[in-house]
């Protein structure tokens, strides 16, 4: 499969934001060349009224989609390389408004609204709500943070038709990823959508208001200091409370993989390692780890897994507790496995295919790496020296380091590439396609050859992540003669 991300599907000389129909019309190009899958970022409700909280892995809400890729003509005045979000989201938003007051819902959106109940209603009145006071409830007028409590419910009756709207947007969310899910399954792919779902959600945002009990408050997930991130990591996301899972039969966890997987055949679970013990940095102090339920938890993935006839992919990459790998293999989740760190000894070499884990999906890196071109030129290397991040003396040594990475690379890749050269990014999809994964997945960024990763972590607003445009639109990218090999190369490996 390939994995592509959507809000970036539309090149400048298109502008706009990506839609569920692009994502429909990229799935069915690749389909017909034999693709199983089509992944993206998470596509959770975000934040409409802050169009700069664009992090796909800081959404409001887990259970809710983003009405940001909802079709429209809308688009910023000047699209450029890069997604200008205040500008492009405020635009969608209202070309959406105009389309709710020219054409009303009719009975079927009623039905939807009966059915989804008291949980969707308490979305809408969030977001009415935040669009008068703010995004995040924390900011909002302190009567305001109960939603049981009686200001929320006398602003739900005055401010009805905002939260009709809401409900609206929801509805049209879930009948476009039904529609591009059945699309992406006629065209031929054995699972269609591989969803992703974040770790954790914002502190003050819709799903923490609706179900206060379920999170933590005071602390932050994150990740120790280590070589990746010297510094440590403050995702600035509430954590699960593992008492109250535990107190109320893992609920909040069920419906949460439960909705993902409606419209999906497949879905990654962002840092599974979660599962074991999730690592807390409390306001203001050191970080611990927390130990979770994680025989429970696994045991909730596998029955939604099985309820849903689907694929789940736990991502295990970083500082991984002993044993969790073995536990996943056993419920049925498969892992990952990123090429670029397959080394098998010193100097750098690689992994044989045929060693790899097969219950795993492997790919060459993720977007929280370089791309196949950006690793062999040590991009982010330098751009992380430049933004601060690591020392500039340890910057030789570390470009050294991947010149050897890279001939090792190079030497793994030469008894399958067929003719391509080194660096062409059919060479590294050749090594994929003979690996014992039983999942692959190619990079719409190095199908496109580009250098620049899509996310750089350490980094918020000085670099622009999640924003940078494909140069290519998605009838370029599926006719692009790049994929066309990928998929020769797959087919004739038996994938």
């Amino acid at each position: 499969g390939l994995m592509a991300p959507l809000a970036c599907l539309r090149p400048p000389s298109q502008g706009g934001l990506g839609s569920y129909d692009d994502l429909a019309a990229l799935a069915e190009g690749l389909g017909s060349q034999g693709a199983a899958f089509l992944g993206v970022n998470p596509i959770h409700a975000g934040f409409p009224t802050n169009p700069g909280g664009f992090s796909p892995y800081t959404p409001s809400h887990r259970r809710r989609f983003s009405p940001f890729y909802l079709p429209t003509a809308a688009q910023a005045d000047d699209p450029g390389p890069v997604l200008n979000l205040p500008e492009e989201i405020p635009a969608r938003m209202r070309a959406l408004e105009e389309e709710y007051r020219v054409a009303p819902p009719g009975e079927a959106f009623d039905r939807y609204l009966a059915h989804e109940g008291e949980a969707l209603q308490s979305f809408a009145i969030y977001e009415a709500l935040a669009e008068k006071f703010g995004a995040y409830w924390d900011s909002w007028p302190e009567e305001y943070h109960d939603p049981k409590g009686a200001a929320v419910r006398t602003a739900a009756h005055e401010m009805a038709d905002r939260v009709r709207f809401h409900a609206w947007l929801q509805y049209k969310a879930e009948g476009a990823l039904s529609e591009t899910q059945s699309r992406a399954r006629a065209a031929g792919m054995d699972l269609g959508l591989y969803l992703d779902l974040a770790v954790g959600t914002h502190p003050h945002g819709a799903e923490t208001w609706e179900d206060r009990q379920s999170f933590a408050f005071g602390a932050s997930l994150g990740a120790p200091p280590d070589a990746f991130a010297p510094q440590g990591q403050n995702w600035h996301l509430a954590p699960f409370n593992p008492v109250h899972l535990i107190d109320t039969g893992f609920e909040a966890l069920a419906l949460t993989l439960r909705q993902q997987l409606r419209f999906s055949g497949a879905l990654r679970i962002d840092h599974i390692l979660g599962f074991e013990r999730a690592y807390w940095v409390p306001d203001g102090h050191p970080g611990a780890y927390v130990a979770m339920p994680r025989d429970a938890m696994l045991a909730v993935a596998r029955m939604e897994a099985a309820r849903a006839d689907a694929v789940i992919v736990g991502e295990d990459l970083g500082v991984i507790p002993d044993g969790l790998q073995q536990e996943l293999s056993q419920s049925g989740i498969l892992g990952c496995r990123l090429t670029c760190f397959e080394h098998a000894g010193d100097p750098p070499w690689y992994k044989a295919p045929q060693e790899y884990t097969e219950g795993a999906i492997a790919s060459f890196s993720s977007h929280d790496l370089p791309t196949w071109k950006g690793w062999r030129e040590g991009r982010e290397i330098v751009l992380r020296r430049d933004l601060g991040i690591i020392p500039p003396e340890h910057v030789d040594g570390m470009l050294g380091w991947r010149g050897r990475e890279v001939e090792g690379m190079d030497g793994a890749t030469s008894p399958y590439r067929n003719g391509f050269p080194p660096e062409a990014p059919e060479a590294m999809a050749s090594l994929l396609a003979v690996t014992a994964s039983r999942m692959v997945a190619l990079q719409v960024e190095d199908v496109l050859g580009l250098e620049d990763q899509p996310n750089l972590p350490g980094t918020v607003f000085e670099y622009p992540n999640w924003r940078q445009r494909l140069p290519a639109g998605v009838g370029e990218i599926a006719q692009s003669q790049v994929l066309a090999n990928c998929a020769h190369i797959m087919k004739r490996a038996g994938r």
